[in-house]
């Protein structure tokens, strides 16, 4: 933990759901927020969001039966397409007013049934996103918890646009802001074009996350939350930046392999 972190409250602890405070008491782990960034928009729509959602329930079972994951890990949902940006606290999609943390435990995780429509407001998301985990953060330092690095996982199989579905350059903004949190080392954030992304999709992916991004063919969803798990598992037991790089060098390696 970084005591000296300067992030900034966004969801005060007082607010949480009964529940989820007595796991804060009874649980006193060492956490590890991990949060899915997952386009929802409308080209996601039919055979990609059905594969979203089976690979999210298989991934939470899986999660909850990994004893040494399922009660340090803390997972948490924002979406982009529908009607803008979602925050789930498990299946419940949040109140924008809302001051409850949308973390669960992952040995209570549960995934919501996401439907595809809207457009593609990543900007959004990702800000939204870096506010969360560093709301947590605040919240778990009040409440006298440790953590280990956060995650933040983005998915996406197309370009940023504006509110109107237009194309944006709006991302741009996102680089600077993510390059210093990274080398603050106050989360660690991965970007995966999936589908028919387009080479300038994959340019935004390749600056918003330069050592991190990869282009996978089809939606291979299970594979990479459990790249993911495995990364949270290396954040664990301590690992040094070049276990990540080769882990995730390892799963680009096996993707283009099995596409091949």
């Amino acid at each position: 933990m970084n005591p000296g972190n300067p992030d900034q409250p966004v969801m005060p602890p007082q607010d949480m759901p009964i529940s989820y405070a007595d796991i804060e008491i009874e649980n006193n782990a060492q956490r590890l927020p991990l949060l899915l960034c997952l386009d929802i928009s409308s080209s996601m729509a039919g055979k990609p969001i059905r594969l979203l959602n089976e690979a999210l329930i298989a991934w939470g079972r899986e999660i909850r039966e990994d004893l040494a994951l399922s009660y340090s890990v803390e997972i948490a949902l924002v979406t982009f397409g529908g009607t803008g940006i979602g925050v789930w606290q498990g299946p419940h999609l949040l109140d924008p007013r809302a001051t409850v943390s949308p973390f669960v435990p992952a040995h209570q995780f549960q995934p919501p049934q996401l439907a595809a429509s809207g457009v593609t407001l990543l900007t959004e998301a990702v800000e939204t996103a870096i506010r969360l985990v560093a709301g947590r953060k605040t919240q778990l330092r009040g409440l006298g918890l440790q953590y280990y690095r956060p995650q933040i996982c983005l998915v996406t199989d197309g370009l940023p646009t504006d509110s109107q579905g237009h194309p944006t350059d709006a991302w741009r903004q996102l680089v600077p802001m993510l390059a210093a949190e990274q080398q603050a080392k106050r989360f660690r954030f991965y970007a995966f074009g999936i589908g028919g992304i387009s080479q300038r999709g994959q340019q935004v992916l390749k600056e918003l996350a330069p050592k991190y991004h990869a282009t996978l063919q089809g939606f291979p969803f299970r594979d990479l939350l459990q790249t993911m798990s495995a990364s949270a598992s290396a954040e664990q037991k301590g690992a040094e930046e070049e276990t990540f790089e080769q882990l995730f060098n390892r799963f680009k390696t096996q993707r283009s392999a099995w596409n091949s």
